[in-house]
């Protein structure tokens, strides 16, 4: 599990339907240019509609939109909640 600060926790590990602003990616230029084409850039709101059991793609809105990344991506997406929730297990 990766640490971040209190309230702020990758893509991945948040619950679904939970709400929360990009604040980060934890990646390169290329995985950058890649998210940001998929309007997930820091400042968005967001909001995790599903993910699949064992490492499955992660499905958000982002605006009006659906999107789906990898698992690996979702991994490198820092939010920072609306509200806090606990970790999802």
């Amino acid at each position: 599990m990766t640490m971040h600060q209190e309230g702020q926790w990758t893509l991945a590990e948040m619950k679904t339907g939970q709400t929360g602003t990009v604040v980060g990616v934890l990646g390169g230029h290329g995985l950058i240019r890649r998210l940001d084409a998929l309007g997930i850039r820091p400042g968005r709101k967001v909001t995790k509609i599903s993910s699949t059991l064992f490492r499955g793609p992660v499905i958000l809105r982002v605006d009006n939109a659906q999107v789906a990344v990898g698992f690996g991506m979702a991994r490198k997406i820092i939010i920072e909640a609306d509200k806090y929730l606990p970790r999802a297990s």
